[in-house]
């Protein structure tokens, strides 16, 4: 097919405004792959922001015959959003809910709308959209009803199908159609005939189960069903048509809800039961095994492993009603009849919740839980509910026979199965080996009369398969139906009708041989632990999550976690992005990346985009002369020692706060000109100074406070707070003396090399304090955080590292394991906490949070980053970025508290950040409490 320069100015030309176009290198290795194993870079991808520009867009696409393939999130995991010509993108501006009626129980929206977003707005009605994906957060609705999504809850709320009234689409042929339940009109006359044609082959072979999503959905055209064509639409994976709008059903949702947990002795036992459940009407019912509990138990910590009922097999059961005294009699009736080992009707909210954390966080580990990477391929294949034990015994012997692992999860209740599998994708025979398994697979689910997806749609992962579960007769059907809707087979091509072969494009496989790939092996193979689900697209920092604060500010898909993951991905496979570690699309790409680690905690495959970052710089500017920021930024801690050793604080703030000499202070060192300069201290570095403590007993021992770069060459009373804080507890506190940077800056910046200098001389000072088992207390997370992370991927081979990672304490922690501590009573304040991102994704603010509510405040602990994060916020270029994050969650938080507020942050940067953009001085813990003890 012709995709030259000419189809893409010859698209242009048929636009009112080409400027939604963009055929970049960058734009097209963005979207060259979905949440799935599969690359196809597209010519051109395209951001609509109005309908009428997208139905402009689609009829000149078609007039040019470049293939269109539509987007949401682009959370699909069987490559049904990727394709090689144009990809347009309705998340960015398609996502208004356009109205909603109350009365009837429908809304009509944009396809672009996200879940969570309509769910929001549809709640306080007393209603709620009933598919709920567990990418509901970010997902859009377009897309759910493209694949015909559903969710746990789909056994209660039905499938996106089952929710659809109306749809408004552009056809193959730029036809513009209303789906309705018997709808009329030339082209859906022909649908009913080719249908009419076919009532045997639908009537037995399609609608056999809930979970049939494979291929079209025919039987929602029978006569008997009136001819929903809307319903019929899902699942067409944008083969058919582009949605440009939709009317959706709303379904009541209950206002009580109960929990039962049921043990089996295997997972295979437990999908046994599901006849016998069932009938008990439960709105959902997900089953998993011990495998996930201990992955659980391992990466997440044994306290996040909540009682289960006796076995290593488990279901859990939600029941919804408006009488409770009925709903526990059905669920005691439900557990009687199970044949389960143990089961439970959980009462507690808490433990309810506590049952359901651990299923989704089983979830979220099982792609990362094996040895080597587990892929997506064979995600969401359903057999009917009944057939579903068996199934699963059959699947597990599959696996053994290829070698191959995998942990199986699901929705039990419908049969539908996930399963990430570490097929061999980077070996030179690993496209085969994937063929052989998913084809044996399909037979297998076949056999068992299911589907070969359950939720996700076919794709490219699962379209070649449609034949062993469907007669010659249904495949007929699907490409008589495709000729009427798409008879240039422009939608979409090669998905579900005239399939490409599920083994080709496989994004992991083409780099496995590149020049970056064959040098850089564990880099290439991290980069690539990005499965593109796009939880960083998610705005979730208000349940407490980071990431991904560029993103919430512009909205833009490369200045996602996902989006430079990508690009890092191109730019190992080398063939789109050929300029390796200075390629510009890097560049542009990594230039608005914090580094503010969010991605390492929140991301489900762990991706640290900062650790990238750095490794990126590091690479760039080997053996090269480096931008001045890095020399006054990323040396910060020097220049600290320099003016606090020579002690001329007095003259380096003249400087820095003297117009005209702040000016060209501030260009010089790369800093942007809005920003303030922070000031020094004006005698000895704060770890050098005699501090009059008062008086105490050292009941409790010894602890060393070390004193951090920052913490130590600039203004603040943290570092006297916590010396005396510490005294009053009973301890004997003793300064670590002798420099231990811990080469933070160094790392943000990508100097490894000097990074690394900087930790073996901290080794050397503070190794000999932790081997004696005295506690060393830090006061900047930033700092702490890289002992527990950073250092040991620098210095791999290092022992000392994990004995001084395991001494290094928070003052959260200490205080929190102090049971007869009383801390100061603070009722009546209001403390808006600010915890620094690298606290938040490595070392954890659940201490502090403990130790704040102790104090009886009422205490407000922030999601999201502050935007200033070490030099980001800073440097040349990135202010505006830098205060549309702190406008995302942390100025709002405090004009909201009110200026009685206190604001609480431990980060030199979060602290800065107040400062600079409010005028605020915000205190350290240490500050807060010996302020307020008597």
């Amino acid at each position: 097919m012709d995709t030259t320069a000419s189809v893409l100015d010859a698209l242009a030309a048929r636009l009112s405004d080409p400027g939604i176009l963009d055929s970049s290198t960058l734009a097209r290795a963005l979207y060259s792959t979905d949440a799935s194993i599969y690359r196809l870079v597209p010519s051109v991808v395209a951001v609509p922001r109005t309908r009428k520009e997208l139905v402009e867009l689609v009829r000149a696409a078609l007039e040019v015959g470049l293939p269109i393939t539509t987007r949401g999130a682009g959370t699909s995991c069987a490559g049904n959003a990727v394709g090689t010509g144009l990809i347009i993108d309705t998340s960015r501006h398609l996502n208004r809910i356009i109205s909603i009626d109350e009365v009837s129980g429908t809304a009509e929206i944009e396809p672009g709308v996200i879940q969570s977003q309509l769910q929001a707005a549809v709640t306080p009605l007393g209603w709620r959209y009933g598919p709920d994906p567990s990418t509901a957060n970010r997902c859009t609705v377009g897309g759910m009803i493209g694949n015909n999504a559903c969710g746990p809850r789909a056994l209660g709320y039905g499938r996106s199908a089952d929710n659809i009234v109306e749809l408004e689409v552009i056809t193959g042929t730029g036809e513009c159609l209303t789906l309705t339940q018997d709808a009329h009109g030339p082209t859906l006359d022909r649908l009913r005939q080719v249908v009419g044609e076919s009532l045997g082959v639908i009537r037995t072979e399609f609608g056999t189960f809930t979970r049939q999503v494979s291929g079209y959905s025919m039987e929602h055209l029978l006569p008997e069903k009136g001819f929903d064509a809307a319903k019929f639409f899902a699942g067409t994976e944008g083969t058919l048509g582009v949605i440009t709008r939709a009317v959706v059903k709303l379904v009541k949702d209950a206002p009580l809800k109960l929990t039962i947990a049921l043990g089996y002795p295997t997972m295979a036992d437990a999908a046994d039961a599901m006849p016998l459940i069932l009938p008990f009407s439960p709105t959902a019912c997900e089953g998993m095994d011990r495998r996930l509990s201990d992955v659980v138990a391992e990466r997440l910590g044994a306290s996040a492993v909540p009682d289960l009922p006796d076995g290593d097999g488990w279901v859990f059961i939600e029941l919804v009603g408006d009488d409770m005294d009925e709903m526990l009699t059905r669920a005691h009736g439900m557990v009687d009849v199970s044949g389960c080992t143990e089961g439970w009707v959980v009462t507690d909210p808490a433990q309810a919740a506590r049952l359901w954390t651990i299923r989704t966080d089983a979830a979220g580990l099982a792609s990362v839980a094996l040895d080597e990477p587990a892929w997506a391929g064979w995600e969401d294949a359903a057999v009917p509910a009944d057939r579903l034990g068996a199934y699963l015994r059959d699947f597990d012997a599959l696996l053994e026979r290829f070698g191959l692992h995998g942990l199986p999860y699901g929705h039990f209740g419908e049969g539908c199965v996930h399963c990430r599998i570490d097929v061999p994708l980077t070996r030179d025979d690993g496209t085969q080996v994937l063929h052989e398994f998913i084809t044996e697979a399909g037979k297998l689910v076949a056999s068992h009369g299911g589907s070969m997806s359950g939720e996700h749609g076919d794709g490219r992962a699962r379209s070649e398969l449609l034949p062993l579960m469907y007669s010659t007769g249904a495949l007929n059907l699907f490409a008589a139906v495709k000729q009427i809707f798409d008879p240039n087979n422009l939608l979409n091509p090669g998905v579900l009708v005239d399939p490409e072969p599920l083994n080709h494009n496989v994004r992991p496989f083409l780099a496995r041989n590149s020049p970056l790939t064959m040098s850089h092996p564990e880099f290439a193979k991290a980069v690539h632990s990005c499965t593109g689900v796009g939880k960083c697209r998610s705005d979730s920092t208000k349940v407490g999550s980071v990431m991904c604060p560029s993103y919430q500010a512009s909205g833009d898909e490369k200045d996602s976690t996902r989006g430079r993951s990508r690009i890092l991905q191109e730019m190992i496979n080398g063939t789109l992005i050929t300029g390796g570690w200075a390629s510009p699309e890097v560049t542009e790409a990594l230039e608005l990346c914090l580094s503010c680690k969010g991605c390492r905690r929140d991301c489900p495959t762990g991706v640290d985009m900062a650790a990238f970052k750095s490794r990126v710089l590091f690479e760039k500017y080997r053996g090269r002369l480096r931008p001045t920021s890095h020399y006054a930024m990323g040396w910060l801690p020097r220049w600290g020692r320099l003016t606090t050793r020579l002690r001329i604080g007095v003259l380096m703030n003249f400087v820095l706060q003297t117009p005209g000499l702040q000016h060209i202070a501030r260009w010089v060192a790369g800093v942007d000109q809005r920003r303030p300069m922070p000031r020094f201290r004006t005698g000895a570095a704060a770890s050098h100074q005699h501090h009059e403590l008062t008086g105490g007993t050292a009941r409790r021992g010894r602890v060393a406070v070390w004193v951090d770069s920052f913490s130590d060459a600039f203004e603040g009373g943290q570092v006297v707070a916590l010396l005396n804080l510490l005294v009053s507890l009973g301890f004997e506190p003793k300064v670590v003396s002798g420099d231990a940077c811990c080469g933070l800056t160094w790392i943000t910046t990508g100097q490894l090399d000097g990074a690394r200098r900087q930790l073996r001389h901290a080794l050397e000072v503070l190794a000999p304090i932790a081997e004696q088992q005295v506690p060393i207390i830090g006061l900047e997370p930033s700092c702490m955080a890289v002992w527990r992370s950073d250092a040991a991927e620098l210095l791999p081979d290092e022992p000392r590292v994990a004995v001084v990672r395991d001494a290094i304490t928070t003052l959260g922690e200490l205080l929190d394991g102090l049971d007869d501590w009383i801390p100061p009573d603070l009722s009546g304040l209001t403390i808006v906490a600010q915890p620094h991102c690298h606290q938040t994704s490595v070392l954890g603010h659940a201490a502090d949070k403990r130790v704040l509510e102790r104090t009886g405040a009422k205490v407000i602990i922030l999601g999201g980053c502050c935007g200033l994060a070490g030099n980001f916020g800073v440097e040349r270029g990135h202010y505006e970025t830098s205060v549309k994050v702190a406008e995302h969650d942390l100025l709002p938080a405090i004009h909201e508290a009110g200026q009685q507020a206190i604001i609480l942050a431990d980060g030199f940067s979060c602290r800065k950040q107040v400062k600079d953009l409010e005028n605020r001085t915000a205190l350290t813990l240490p500050e807060l409490l010996i302020k307020y003890m008597g």
